[in-house]
């Protein structure tokens, strides 16, 4: 079926919104961005996708000591309600970017307009409530559809194509299309893309020093920021983008944050960006069964004008 959404070229649709933005496709005062796609038609025909009813949780261990970009850990305390009977328990200082987790679109401003999220929202909106950008309308929307996995790792490694994932690596988007060949995925408009570069397969193998290091000085790899790539990801039209690094794109960006995919991602089309995913054992089930396409479901915190939430993410075979 032929999308009747604008192709990469025709970015903005209106020459009054900044460059290879999609600032008003859905409206000037739309919330969701891409996730737009994610309709009842297209959650219906991801269900079928279900046979073995196998599941995938995909929210990584919220037990890292050092956390990426010094985010910090979290005190967990477990509370008394009742004597010997009934406990709570409380999160305290808890950074909801600190693990598994989506990137909001009040998180990072457009590359073309500092200071300014998608569709125009400035950055004391962000700080004074997020009412339009926040968290919270994707947790109110839900999240539910078909979800595909590029499995890069396996495939540069069954290619001779060496790479450390903890440090700096780009991915060439061709790179990532033959993979996708390789697997025989296909792409619909409205998917989610999964992107797998070993990266936490490599962290949780590695010794403490360097995930000191990596704290402090975060270099991963990732997908390629290049127009190149960015043209490739929204004439696919995904929903979503995900992966199992800390920032789903190469970083740290070559020059500063306004030159990094999350900058169109999120601040120009209103992509969510899912981060540190963790995408083992689904990759481990599609290299046995040849799968590579799921049932997707997330529920994201219900924090009004909250920047980013744990996935709380499954994949269903």
């Amino acid at each position: 079926m032929t999308s009747k959404l604008p192709s990469f070229k025709d970015l903005p649709i209106d020459p009054k919104y900044p460059a290879k933005s999609a600032w008003g496709l859905w409206g000037d005062d739309d919330s969701l961005g891409t996730m737009n796609l994610l309709t009842p038609e297209r959650a219906v025909e991801a269900s079928k996708l279900v046979k073995s009813g196998k599941l995938f949780p995909m929210n990584w261990t919220m037990e890292n000591k050092h956390t990426l970009f010094n985010r910090g850990g979290f005190e967990h305390v477990v509370k008394e309600l009742f004597p010997n009977c009934a406990f709570d328990d409380v999160y305290n200082n808890w950074n909801t970017q600190s693990s598994s987790q989506w990137d909001g679109l009040g998180h990072v401003c457009n590359r073309h307009t500092p200071g300014f999220f998608y569709n125009n929202v400035s950055a004391e909106k962000i700080r004074n409530g997020n009412d339009q950008l926040g968290i919270h309308h994707l947790a109110r929307k839900g999240i539910a559809g078909r979800a595909v996995l590029l499995d890069f790792r396996r495939w540069a490694n069954k290619n001779g194509i060496e790479y450390d994932p903890l440090t700096r690596y780009e991915i060439d988007i061709k790179d990532l299309d033959k993979c996708a060949k390789d697997q025989g995925v296909t792409f619909k408009e409205g998917d989610i893309l999964l992107v797998r570069s070993g990266f936490i397969e490599a962290y949780d193998k590695t010794s403490e020093e360097t995930k000191i290091k990596l704290a402090e000085d975060i270099s991963t790899c990732g997908v390629k920021a290049c127009d190149e790539s960015l043209e490739y990801i929204w004439n696919h039209h995904f929903a979503a983008v995900g992966g199992d690094t800390a920032a789903f794109e190469a970083w740290p960006p070559t020059d500063n944050l306004n030159t990094a995919m999350h900058a169109i991602f999120l601040g120009g089309w209103g992509m969510p960006i899912g981060e540190l995913f963790n995408l083992e054992q689904l990759a481990d089930e599609a290299d046995k069964t040849g799968i590579y396409e799921f049932f997707f479901t997330s529920a994201p915190l219900n924090k009004k004008g909250g920047i980013a939430s744990p996935p709380n993410a499954i994949c269903i075979m």
